[in-house]
């Protein structure tokens, strides 16, 4: 919140410099950067502000350079086509991850805004204003320090140490659910917190390497967990509840992470089953590295192993979603043109932000920016309503600017709330840009895009027959088969094993994300997920029984005992069953 405050300094410069007009795009580029500000490291907020920013930056210029080959930025002809075969290429890259939605959206809205808002600013001052009111807020996003940090230790380091204590907590969690009814679950919230520390350590950086020992010692613990995540993983799939003082354990070694301390003794546990031996000799190991004052050398972490961006974005998935955003452009800029107003961006800018699929189901967020549209316009009309007499001038609305800024991070937390803050902010740019206010305008384009947005969303389309959902399933049930054939092949390849255990874990849950997201969507779009929770059951089945395997064999490395065996072959068979007949389904719709 106080960066979203202080990312309203460079608007405030920009009027104390009888510049208000510049201060408008700098103002755009911080809001769009917190819309993208999380809780992370640092390290990770360089992507996650930095590239989407660029992305805006580029779009705003060449909405101006569209603006100028459209003769001022209106035809109903060329700026409808050219939106279109731009929705097409953000779209189609957009569905390749959040970083690269992110910057798919925000090039598109600055395109759109570059195109349509009339500023005396050129189109390159235009982008540099944009990236430096981006880099301002990423420049305090690295600079000011976490609240509530602990005194030790880098503060730049704060959120990768915080997400390394996660997986720790993470496990002492899931020992504490085996053989309960909460199993699963803690076993899906390790997997969700591995992904974060993965993430968190492996941003960008200057080098090629950890730098500094404080990170090296980082990368050591979290690659150190990677034994007890197997060990625990595997005790949860045997599903015999274990003793209380074992989550003691993992909960140390978290609180260690956070101090930068030695973790203690750590009780053991009793090596009855291969299991429990795995456990005790990962709480050793882990022990070990964390008394070591200097830590280890680095362990891997590395994303996922993907295809090229180029080869994802043109695959059927990205098609499928290019085309919806191709359309909701090309169709909302024609409205837009046709209405003959001055304020056209609105719009498609508003569709763009409705379009982006990882907000939530369709007629959620519809009805979400509807609600919250309405709230924003009515809070700031009766805002400069009854403070026209009181006060005037820029600095009320400098002053609405700051504050939006500082509310958008708890904003964020649900889509209604969050647009009626944006609404307020983008008001009061508008003003501060020299155009006439059109509150309610905005709230009958909004209600339009909406419309827009529901009725492209549900039309039977070219290519629309489910591709999100089963490419994503195809993923998972690729990486549980290679996992399984490497566990099998070679049990002693500790580390390509566990960076198959990771990449089979994530992407089931990037499946399950995608199964969910469309299952609650309405009948006609939800129905290409029929059968694929059948699906992601049996992949999931099949990964932990693989863990559970890779443990047994890591300890008794002769042969798997016949038990396991069986297992693995039912599971096998149970994912071929599943996936053939939703598979033939989709494929039909």
């Amino acid at each position: 919140m106080l960066r979203g405050a202080l990312a309203s300094v460079p608007l405030l410069l920009a009027v104390l410099a009888e510049r208000p007009t510049a201060g408008v795009p700098v103002a755009l580029g911080a809001m769009l950067a917190g819309i993208n500000d999380r809780p992370g490291s640092r390290r990770a907020a360089v992507t996650r502000l930095g590239v989407p920013a660029l992305a805006g930056s580029a779009g705003l210029l060449l909405g101006t350079m569209i603006a100028a080959a459209a003769g001022g930025g209106r035809s109903l002809v060329v700026l409808p086509l050219v939106f279109g075969v731009l929705g097409l290429v953000a779209g189609a890259f957009s569905s390749t991850g959040p970083v690269a939605s992110s910057c798919g959206t925000q090039v598109l809205v600055a395109a759109v805004i570059g195109a349509g808002m009339p500023l005396p600013e050129p189109g390159p001052a235009r982008a540099l204003l944009f990236l430096a009111g981006a880099g301002w807020l990423l420049l305090l996003r690295l600079v000011l320090p976490s609240p509530g940090r602990p005194g030790n230790g880098p503060y730049r380091l704060d959120g990768e140490r915080e997400a390394v204590a996660a997986v720790y907590e993470a496990v002492s969690r899931l020992l504490r659910a085996t053989g309960g009814p909460r199993a699963l679950e803690s076993r899906a919230a390790l997997s969700s917190a591995l992904d974060q520390a993965q993430d968190a350590l492996a941003g960008p950086r200057l080098r090629s390497r950890a730098g500094s020992a404080a990170e090296r010692r980082l990368h050591a613990l979290y690659a150190a967990a990677f034994p007890l995540v197997e060990a625990a993983t595997a005790l949860a799939w045997a599903g015999v509840p274990l003793p209380a003082r074992l989550v003691a354990g993992p909960h140390r070694l978290a609180d260690a992470v956070r101090t930068g301390g030695s973790c203690g003794p750590l009780p053991a546990p009793a090596r009855t089953d291969a299991g429990l031996r795995a456990l005790d000799d990962a709480l050793l190991r882990a022990a070990a590295v964390f008394d070591r004052p200097e830590g280890s050398s680095p362990g891997t972490a590395k994303g996922r192993p993907e295809g090229s961006a180029p080869k994802r974005a043109w695959s059927a998935a990205g098609r499928e979603y290019g085309l919806r955003v191709a359309v909701c452009c090309a169709t909302s800029t024609v409205v837009a043109q046709w209405l003959h107003h001055d304020h056209w961006y609105w719009l498609p800018a508003t569709t763009v932000f409705l379009v982006k699929p990882d907000l939530g189901p369709l007629v959620s967020r519809v009805l979400c920016r509807a609600v919250g549209t309405v709230a924003g316009a009515a809070v700031f009309g009766l805002s400069a309503l009854l403070l026209s007499g009181v006060l005037s001038g820029p600095y009320p609305l400098v002053g609405a600017v700051a504050l939006c800024g500082a509310l958008l991070p708890v904003a964020t937390r649900h889509f209604a709330v969050q647009t009626a803050v944006v609404t307020v902010l983008v008001l009061s740019l508008v003003l501060l840009g020299g155009e006439p206010p059109a509150t309610w305008g905005r709230v009958v384009e909004s209600l339009l895009a909406c419309g827009t947005v529901l009725l492209v969303g549900h039309l039977p389309l070219p290519g629309r027959r489910g591709h999100t959902v089963r490419a994503a399933l195809d993923t998972a049930v690729g990486a549980a088969h290679r996992y399984l054939g490497h566990v099998l092949d070679a049990p002693e390849d500790h580390a390509g094993r566990g960076a198959l255990r990771r990449d089979a874990y994530r992407s089931l849950a990037a499946a399950r994300t995608a199964i969910d997201l469309t299952a609650a969507e309405l009948p006609p779009v939800a129905r290409h997920s029929a059968g694929s929770d059948g699906v992601a059951g049996a992949v999931e089945r099949l990964i932990d029984t693989t863990t559970a395997c890779a443990v047994h064999l890591g300890h008794r490395a002769d042969r798997l005992p016949s038990a396991h065996a069986e297992r693995l072959a039912v599971h096998l068979s149970e994912l071929d069953q599943a996936w053939t007949g939703p598979r033939r389904e989709m494929s039909a719709l």
